[in-house]
């Protein structure tokens, strides 16, 4: 137990090949070593827990914490993963009522959050390589089951990332009929399944949506450069990249059970909002899919929607991509705009500037009025000490 805490690894080794140490062993609060192993952010001694049997889901802890529930507020996502993996629940709850992905949200782990809302295990997709029945063929050929369940764990919705993701991995798109009959039944199974799942039914049926859109430009050009442009190209009057809106809001639309809670609450976060206006489809979905923090992320690339982009165009320095493909791709409807952000962000710095100095000038007036203060308090008390030494 004190090896895991204090995260010392080769004392844990010693420690479970010691014959009758109970690697479930509990402290004072009820917590195992592997809960320690994942509050510490420490996968690597997690995962020679877990290989000797530790219980993922023990929930002894006072306040009900499961392992799950603590990597997950550490903010280190291979551990998360590692509990995710390891068949760690996203619907228990503790003391106050909150799931795993619930307390990351809290304490501000959004990648976290993100990714225990979207957990879908690779064993799920393995499956549907085994022919089954009077089948011909495998619903999901192997060699694709690594590609589809990296783009099904992407908290990325954003259609560009998605037909760019798409591009690079071919193989998926060769076999682009079997992925969306795939994905609409996936969408299906977390639909009537015992315990539905309307969030990742949601993505499977948005997934679907997008890829039959790639799978028209795929047939006619065997490529889809054509497509991802269109969705880029941004209106004349303002860049807004209104077919991107139009292709999220029909997906949305079109999901195809209406008795959706989920369904019925995004459309009538969408219904009222203008074309251009915000919140966007994509931040309806994506708040709804992966939790509020990446609806309101302004932090990514202004093509893919890539979260934490890094380089800024140099000329305005108002617009941010992940790397020099995404600008290019974005200039044909950035360049009418530019100049005009450049103005924008020369008059932000300006103000910026005025605001720090009339803070500094605020702060040396505080500073002089706290003499003064000081001062005449020092004076006070002497007029006030002297009668008596008189």
């Amino acid at each position: 137990m004190e090896a895991a805490q204090n995260g010392n690894l080769e004392e844990v080794q010693r420690c479970i090949s010691i014959p009758g140490v109970r690697v479930d062993c509990l402290d004072e609060h009820g917590m195992t070593p592997l809960q320690h192993a994942a509050y510490k952010g420490r996968p690597d001694i997690a995962r020679i827990l877990l290989n000797q049997g530790a219980d993922v889901n023990d929930r002894n802890h006072e306040h009900g914490y499961t392992a799950l529930m603590f990597a997950a507020i550490s903010g280190n996502t291979e551990a998360t993963r590692l509990m995710l993996e390891a068949g760690g629940s996203t619907s228990h709850v503790n003391s106050v009522g909150r799931t795993a992905a619930q307390m990351a949200g809290f304490v501000g782990q959004s990648q976290n959050s993100s990714m225990i809302n979207n957990f879908f295990s690779k064993e799920d997709l393995d499956e549907y390589t085994v022919i089954r029945g009077h089948e011909k063929e495998p619903k999901l050929p192997g060699h694709l089951v690594q590609p589809l369940h990296t783009l099904i764990l992407h908290s990325n919705l954003h259609p560009v990332f998605i037909s760019m993701y798409l591009q690079e991995h071919s193989d998926l798109m060769a076999d682009v009929t079997k992925i969306v009959r795939l994905l609409d039944l996936l969408c299906e199974k977390m639909m009537k399944q015992k315990a539905t799942n309307e969030v990742m039914a949601m993505k499977f049926h948005y997934l679907s949506a997008i890829l039959k859109q790639c799978e028209k430009c795929w047939k006619s050009a065997g490529n889809l450069n054509a497509w991802i442009k269109s969705l880029v190209k941004g209106r004349d009057e303002d860049g807004f990249a209104e077919q991107q809106e139009k292709l999220i809001r029909a997906s949305v639309r079109d999901f195809p059970y209406i008795e959706s809670q989920l369904m019925q609450q995004m459309v009538r976060s969408i219904a009222p909002v203008k074309i251009g206006q915000s919140p966007t489809a994509l931040n309806i979905l994506s708040s709804a899919v992966n939790g509020q923090k990446f609806a309101t992320d302004d932090e990514s690339c202004c093509t893919c929607g890539q979260l934490h982009a890094e380089k800024k165009c140099s000329v305005c320095k108002m617009v941010k991509y992940c790397d020099q493909k995404c600008q290019k791709l974005h200039w044909s409807t950035h360049k009418k705009f530019c100049k005009e952000l450049a103005d924008d962000y020369v008059k932000m710095m300006k103000r910026l500037k005025e605001e720090q100095e009339k803070e500094e000038r605020k702060k040396k007036e505080n500073e002089k009025e706290k003499e003064k203060t000081e001062e005449l308090t020092k004076k006070l008390e002497k007029i006030a000490i002297s009668p008596a030494e008189g």
